[in-house]
């Protein structure tokens, strides 16, 4: 296998990957998810005696499940550690990667402050992934793309309507999009909008490729015209104590079949765990416009891709 021009990089933000870097690990994704799907199984590991360290923070399905899964597929381990374990007042975020790098060939951490994964990247001569942080969620973004890309082919001017709020996943939404082309809405209530560093950074991207970042407080005007619809939870981890407060935020902001019937064409997507009957209807999210599950699936694909880039020789 030819080293790759992602091999040794870290993955901290969504805005860390060029267009070309995007094309290539989706070519990977669909070469691996074939290959799975078909023996599931995979000929050479290509990761064979390669360990992948993960550090949660948070709690997780799909993170945990599909990068421990994907690195045993490739014919590596991954090594789970809970925040009692590190990263939870034992040992700084300095002497943790200090110590990983010498032990692993790469960390995934999923934690809270975007600064801890900042930091083990600064001090880690490994690859660090995000596997999630209050500011963004790049894999799943990855992921995202790789599920429409195998739907439209071609993103450059595509149009994503995130509806809610302007939260982790929607940073790496608007950052990943908009280096492909794509134009991407947000219609959010009032208070909830987006970091605007991060709208900064995407609208220098979005300028270079010929994409947009628009926003609005109408959901119906977001999704007009749109070949994508996407909703997320109201309320996220560690924000509960604000559960009743978003509800009534949002309530409008419901992605429901009169929504939909605003754009026929689109497809539905929701990066789990989904609070039906909330920000989505059961009927919406297993009807026939969803590719909610097959974006979950992809997942694994997408991260396994990203690993193989990263770790193979």
């Amino acid at each position: 296998m030819t080293k790759s021009a992602l091999a040794g990089r870290d993955l901290i933000s969504a805005a860390d990957l060029s267009a070309a870097d995007i094309a290539q690990l989706c070519a990977r994704a669909a070469d691996l998810k074939a290959e799975y799907r078909a023996e599931r199984r995979h000929a050479g590991p290509p990761l064979e005696r390669r360990t992948l360290a993960m550090l949660f923070q948070k709690p997780s399905l799909r993170t945990r499940v599909t990068f421990e899964a994907g690195m045993t597929q490739l014919g590596g381990h991954a090594i789970y550690l809970e925040e009692k374990t590190v990263l939870g007042g034992r040992e700084t975020v300095s002497d943790v990667a200090r110590n990983l790098e010498n032990f692993v060939d790469a960390v995934m951490a999923r934690t809270g402050p975007h600064e801890v994964v900042v930091e083990l990247a600064a001090r880690a001569s490994i690859p660090v992934i995000n596997g999630l942080t209050i500011r963004e969620h790049p894999c799943q973004s990855l992921a995202d793309l790789f599920t429409l890309h195998e739907r439209f082919g071609d993103l450059r001017g595509r149009t994503l309507a995130f509806v809610g709020d302007g939260n982790n996943v929607y940073h790496s939404l608007a950052l990943m999009g908009a280096t492909v082309g794509m134009h991407v809405r947000l219609a959010h209530p009032v208070g909830y909008g987006p970091s605007g560093r991060v709208v900064e950074r995407a609208g220098e991207l979005a300028a270079a490729s010929g994409g947009s970042i628009g926003f609005t407080q109408d959901p119906r005007e977001a999704v007009d015209g749109a070949d994508v619809v996407y909703t997320d939870a109201w309320t996220s981890m560690g924000q509960e104590a604000e559960a009743e407060e978003r509800r009534d935020a949002f309530a409008r902001y419901q992605v429901n079949e009169a929504l939909m019937a605003v754009a026929p064409g689109a497809v539905v997507m929701h990066c789990l765990p989904a609070h039906r009957g909330e920000e989505i209807t059961s009927a919406v999210m297993d009807g026939p416009q969803s590719i909610i599950f097959d974006q979950s699936e992809n997942r694994l694909h997408a991260q396994k891709a990203l690993l193989v880039e990263l770790l193979a020789d």
